[in-house]
């Protein structure tokens, strides 16, 4: 099971990769496309075109950190994608269902409370 601290944000590309690609054909990817640093200790998610592998890269702060996950039946449902932009935003729950094979799609998140900043 991955945890990763609560300030860390997970990125999904929305774009299919070659599965072939490995840490450093990933992150040149985050530097292309995503227009960030793969060092920043982020998480970017990428799916392979049929969808049946997930591949975790992540800076654990004196290297990288490639997790690959194939389904040996099924495939991952990916999240939905926006019209436009080469990365989607989740949360790192929102990660891990992913991975048990959860379909985002068919959830539905509760009301959370947030707490409100008092004006001065």
């Amino acid at each position: 099971m991955l945890t990763f601290p609560r300030t860390t944000r997970v990125f999904v590309a929305t774009a299919r990769v070659d599965g072939r690609k490995g840490i450093d054909g990933l992150a040149a990817i985050v530097r292309s496309h995503f227009g960030r640093e793969p060092l920043d200790g982020h998480v970017y998610v990428f799916f392979s075109r049929c969808a049946d592998r997930v591949r975790v890269l992540y800076f654990a702060g004196d290297g990288y950190v490639l997790v690959l996950k194939r389904r040996e039946k099924g495939t991952f449902h990916t999240p939905p994608a926006e019209l436009s932009g080469t990365h989607i935003p989740i949360d790192a729950a929102e990660l891990m269902l992913i991975l048990e094979g959860i379909d985002l799609r068919e959830t539905r998140r509760r009301p959370r409370w947030t707490p409100t900043l008092a004006s001065a």
